[in-house]
């Protein structure tokens, strides 16, 4: 039993809320016709669910034959449904869309016939229950791959077989609801009209004709009288779809009167004419529900689960614009940080040094000026600097000594600086590196995308900017893999406005969505934001600092971001050594990282552009520790990414992990080293970062100060100040501490 409990998985509400529906729907299929025979309705509604919810069907079915007095007639229903129940109870792979066709068709068939037997009539009935029981068991398997597909996405996929299973189901509840009139009103075809007509009105004339026709269908398979009475309903979907789309009211009207028409002109009967009255009221129906229509809940085309073009293009730019403006930045970071010579010659500046003050100058550099300065030349010349290579040009220099001194220390610096040429040349061959690395980002941009995009949105945005004079140069709206909805907005650097919470209120208004913005970003040419719906997580973050000895800036630096995407990130830099100068090197390795990830590059190429700009950057020798955590929000999936950082201590529910990196800091090597790890990152887990002033000393004392204590802000302070007492080294270092928290999000219903 324990076993079983556990195959079939869910909470006890959503199965108590199953088991209440499923009993419902089985109770109300029960005595329904199709093709004038018994309806197999819930036979494969049984056949295509998971096993408490099927034995709710046959229950639900069973109590309406009881009170209705109807068990002799539905018993071979009855018997196919308890024989689905068993198969189900003994076979793993029960909620396979395959076996439950199977299993439905092989139930319906085998009951069918045990029953023909007890009655006499086994090779009267034989052939109408093989046919009985494929029909039946084609529509439970086309019900599984629905069942299955919105456990997996929670959206309506109608692209290949999804199209196939929705397009069976469908027909055969139309056929259902046909069955089942109100006096006048007919629930199939009021139901089917106002689908019609959403199908129409959003997809066109394609739209109008699939769902005219699935409708059409369904009304025949309920009696060939309800379907003629509204065989028209396809073509009145055509042609209506060509329309320019214009208010529902108008879209409607116009539907109504071309099947009026149509139907005027073919000859009408008083079926037709009580076809006509239900198709109004589905008109009706439409009025009243497409306000409230959403494609998040809708995949119709294969091409929309990905990017199209239009946002691939707008990515693409964008990206290149904004690398094009770090190396920018970079050449101006290498400007401003390197130290420029003076420019005079050497023999100017010795002969400064040691002729200005000597008696003789005016002799030697006006009256000999032409032997002394070859005198000079000779000396830069030389290679072994003695009396005996000392040129005859200057023997009677009263200096002999000093310019020797002052030549081979010259000579020596030369050679210093050979070498420091020698490392700028192998700097500049980072350029080839560099070039590497744009392409891994423009390769990475150019990756299919799982996202759907969404025309009507897109349109519905650009309308309300324009409609509030906000000039825009491009609006792509999308869903991600976890169906929520993101706007990109794209303006001209000039036409940039000043407040986007404005815009993002506007179109949460439009589209009746709580929407969230993230910070612009701008590529030089372009400032881009993201509207987006709230994941399902949020971060709480809070973080403590001290400085080193008596310094009163603190060398490490820390930001938490997102990208828009739903996507956040926590980082924190530790600059060489301490102080303003540590400062500057942690913050331009902050800075960078967040322009390239929030521009759309990955992390592995964004560390290595940084990399080669801090070898490049200047003369002087100068790295910084990298410590980041990339978080996805919506499925909680954490990466830990390190160069050259102290460990992160991550405290999970069943116990405590340490990640280390042995690997150097960012600047150090043209290759940069980059260590990342993956884990899950669940609500109520908690991640603690922090700079090298931390010691390893005090590791064991926040392991147990997590299992402790639950209150971030004092873990955090806590760690920071007792760093100076776990500190056995005599130099002491800037500390920083961060410590992160999953939460689940507060969603606002609008």
């Amino acid at each position: 039993m324990l076993g079983i409990t556990k195959k079939i998985g869910g909470t006890a509400a959503e199965l108590a809320g199953g088991f209440v529906l499923a009993l419902s729907a089985g109770y109300m299929l029960s005595d329904t016709q199709l093709a004038g025979v018994a309806s197999f309705a819930d036979i494969s509604l049984a056949g295509a669910l998971s096993l408490p919810t099927s034995a709710a069907v046959l229950t639900g079915s069973l109590l309406r034959s009881i009170i209705g007095g109807s068990v002799g007639r539905n018993i071979v229903k009855i018997a196919a449904m308890i024989m689905i129940l068993i198969i189900k109870l003994f076979f793993d792979d029960r909620e396979e869309p395959k076996f439950c066709g199977i299993g439905t068709a092989l139930s319906v068939v085998l009951s069918g016939a045990s029953v023909s037997v007890l009655i006499g009539e086994m090779w009267y009935k034989l052939f109408f229950y093989i046919v009985y029981g494929v029909i039946a068991g084609y529509t439970a398997y086309s019900a599984a791959i629905i069942v299955s597909g919105l456990k997996r996405r929670s959206v309506i996929d109608l692209t290949s077989a999804g199209g196939c299973a929705y397009s069976v189901v469908y027909a055969i509840v139309i056929s259902v609801l046909c069955t089942a009139k109100v006096s006048l009103i007919d629930p199939g075809i009021v139901a089917g009209t106002a689908v019609t007509l959403g199908g129409l009105y959003f997809y066109r004339h394609t739209g109008g004709v699939v769902c005219g026709a699935l409708t059409v269908c369904g009304a025949f398979l309920a009696s060939p009288e309800t379907g003629m009475s509204i065989v028209l309903l396809p073509v009145a979907g055509l042609l209506t779809g060509y329309l320019k789309k214009r208010r529902y009211s108008v879209a409607a009207v116009v539907f109504v009167l071309i099947d009026l028409m149509l139907t005027v002109f073919t000859g009408i009967s008083q079926g037709e004419f009580m076809g006509i009255i239900n198709i109004i009221c589905g008109a009706f129906l439409f009025t009243v529900l497409a306000p409230n229509y959403s494609d998040k809940w809708l995949i119709t085309a294969a091409g929309e689960t990905s990017a199209l073009p239009e946002l691939m293009n707008a990515r693409m730019s964008f990206l290149s614009d904004s690398i094009g403006n770090v190396r920018s930045e970079s050449g101006r970071i290498a400007e401003v940080l390197l130290d420029k010579a003076d420019g005079k010659s050497d023999e100017e500046e010795i002969s400064e040094q040691v002729c200005t003050h000597c008696f003789k100058r005016l002799f030697c550099w006006k009256n000999n000026y032409g032997t002394t300065k070859r005198g000079f030349r000779k000396l830069g010349e030389l290679t072994e600097f003695s009396a005996e290579t000392f040129p005859y040009e200057l023997s009677d220099c009263l200096h002999t000594d000093e310019l020797l001194e002052l030549y081979e220390e010259r000579s020596k610096q030369k050679v210093t600086a050979k070498l420091l040429e020698m490392r700028f040349s192998e700097s500049r061959q980072l350029m080839f590196e560099q070039i590497k690395i744009m392409e891994e980002m423009i390769s990475a941009a150019g990756e299919r995308l799982d996202v759907r995009y969404s025309s009507s949105i897109s349109s519905q945005v650009r309308d309300k900017l324009k409609k509030f004079g906000i000039v825009h140069r491009n609006v792509i709206a999308y869903y991600n893999n976890r169906n929520r909805l993101l706007v990109e907005l794209y303006f001209a650097y000039g036409d940039c406005p000043r407040s986007f919470s404005r815009i993002c209120d506007l179109i949460s208004d439009e589209l009746r969505v709580p929407l969230s913005s993230s910070e612009p970003v701008s590529s030089g040419k372009e400032v881009r934001v993201r509207l987006f719906e709230k994941p399902e997580y949020s971060l709480e973050v809070y973080g403590a600092s001290m400085c080193a000895g008596g310094n009163k800036v603190n060398g490490d630096t820390s930001m938490v971001f997102g990208d828009g995407t739903g996507v956040s990130y926590v980082i924190l830099s530790d600059g060489m050594g301490s102080g303003r100068k540590a400062a500057v090197q942690s913050k331009l390795v902050v800075r960078l990282f967040r322009k390239l990830i929030s521009s759309g590059v990955k992390y592995d190429s964004a560390i290595k552009m940084i990399n080669s700009i801090m070898v490049t950057k200047s003369q002087d020798e100068s790295f910084a520790t990298l410590d980041a955590v990339r978080i996805d929000l919506d499925s909680g999936q954490l990466t830990v990414i390190k160069s050259g950082a102290a460990s992160t201590i991550i405290k999970k529910r069943d116990g405590v992990i340490r990640v280390a990196a042995p690997n150097f800091p960012i600047g150090i090597y043209a290759q940069s080293e980059i260590y990342y790890r993956d884990c899950q990152f669940d609500e109520g887990d908690v991640l603690i970062m922090f700079s090298d002033g931390v010691s390893e000393n005090e590791y064991l004392y926040i392991k147990e100060l997590l299992s402790e204590e639950n209150d971030l802000k004092k873990i955090v302070d806590e760690i920071c100040v007792k760093s100076e007492i776990f500190n056995t080294s005599p130099r002491s270092d800037d500390v920083t501490v961060i410590g992160v928290r999953m939460c689940r999000s507060q969603f606002v219903n609008m």
